[in-house]
């Protein structure tokens, strides 16, 4: 069914694609990007909670519990969830048309029309997913995307409900100097956390439970940005949520932050090679998390590749690493075993040609 509907889709698209002025094509795919980046953790909700409350917006009162059995007041009003069920329906009808239908044009766009000429944009030109891989990476994908719209519908809820939180509203609520600050302040929280507990679902314990799931996929593609177990995706979404918590922040700043976050996780999991801008100097090309699942456990970072570089877990070239060795530090080329040497090769012979291959032959001829 599911291959049905995208042939249908790819077929309409090919049918209207060529009728486009080739100036715009390049906008959509972006437009495609960004669309996508807003959905696939629910954000749009946020931010229509956050317009709402910017203008006026009023929380409802709490009602009092007149109940004598404590169970017995446990009701979405109690608990500042009035309205849940229709922000979950919107959060997964709208997640769910967007994902499918922006994700679906942008396989098409690379891995469709694209398909013949892989050496001029992907970061495996020799590797790709089988259809039962592909099926199986779709549905992973659908399970995280019910998980986070679910995640996202709670907390826009709750903030639409007057629920404690420390996000706010008026720029003179704390000194303007500090609206400015937090923008990189944010970020930065955002993404060490980030890296910490991805880090930690690399350890053998959770990595084999839970995020291995995730690594099934060593070429991704971008419905590979949500195939993940959905307690390990609800856990990361929280850690990203975090800041609404304990740090002040206008939700102008946490809601772009956020979205540059996802919009980037697109292109990292896109499986296409895409130089970051020069001026984002913090952020590693796509294909350093490429190398993530190519590798499995190295290049821990998302969009700030310093941690890695930090903390020794940065990819190194006289270092192997495979699944089965652990917390990113990889093994040195002197204490490889001749298997190991013949595997890392093959590996190397599969990345793009822009990547580490230096030690391919050396590695060949040991």
């Amino acid at each position: 069914m599911m291959r049905l509907c995208l042939e249908w889709y790819y077929n309409f698209l090919e049918k209207h694609w060529k009728k486009l002025p080739s100036s715009v094509k390049p906008c959509i795919v972006s437009l495609a990007v960004f669309l996508l980046g807003i959905t696939i953790k629910g954000e749009w909700i946020l931010l229509l909670v956050h317009l709402l409350k910017q203008y006026g917006y009023q929380a409802p009162t709490l009602a009092k519990d007149k109940s004598e059995l404590p169970w017995e007041g446990w009701t979405l009003e109690y608990f500042r969830l009035q309205g849940l069920p229709l922000a979950w329906v919107t959060s997964n009808l709208a997640g769910f048309a967007i994902w499918f239908s922006v994700g679906g044009f942008l396989q098409w766009y690379y891995y469709r029309t694209q398909h013949d000429q892989p050496e001029q944009w992907k970061c495996q030109p020799d590797r790709w997913l089988s259809q039962e891989q592909e099926r199986e990476e779709f549905l992973w994908g659908c399970a995280g995307l019910l998980t986070t719209s679910t995640g996202s519908a709670v907390i826009a809820t709750l903030i639409r409900n007057g629920s404690y939180s420390t996000i706010y509203y008026r720029l003179d609520t704390y000194p303007l100097i500090w609206y400015f600050l937090q923008w990189p302040v944010c970020f930065v929280l955002q993404d060490y956390f980030t890296y910490w507990a991805h880090r930690i679902y690399h350890t053998p314990f959770l990595y084999k439970r839970f995020h291995k799931i995730h690594h099934r996929y060593k070429a991704p593609t971008c419905w590979s940005v949500t195939a993940f177990h959905p307690f390990e995706i609800f856990t990361m979404q929280m850690v990203l949520a975090s800041p609404l918590y304990f740090l002040p922040v206008h939700w102008t700043s946490f809601t772009a932050v956020g979205i540059y976050t996802y919009y980037n996780a697109i292109l990292d999991h896109s499986g296409v090679d895409i130089k970051a801008p020069k001026w984002q100097f913090w952020k590693p090309d796509s294909i350093f998390h490429d190398n993530h699942h190519q590798y499995t456990h190295v290049n821990y970072g998302f969009n700030c590749y310093y941690w890695d570089l930090i903390h020794g877990t940065y990819r190194k070239t006289d270092h192997i690493y495979n699944e089965n060795i652990f917390y990113g530090y990889g093994k040195s080329l002197s204490d490889a075993t001749k298997d190991e040497l013949e595997t890392e090769a093959n590996e190397r012979l599969a990345e793009n040609i822009k990547a580490h291959r230096r030690l391919t032959n050396v590695l060949l001829k040991e």
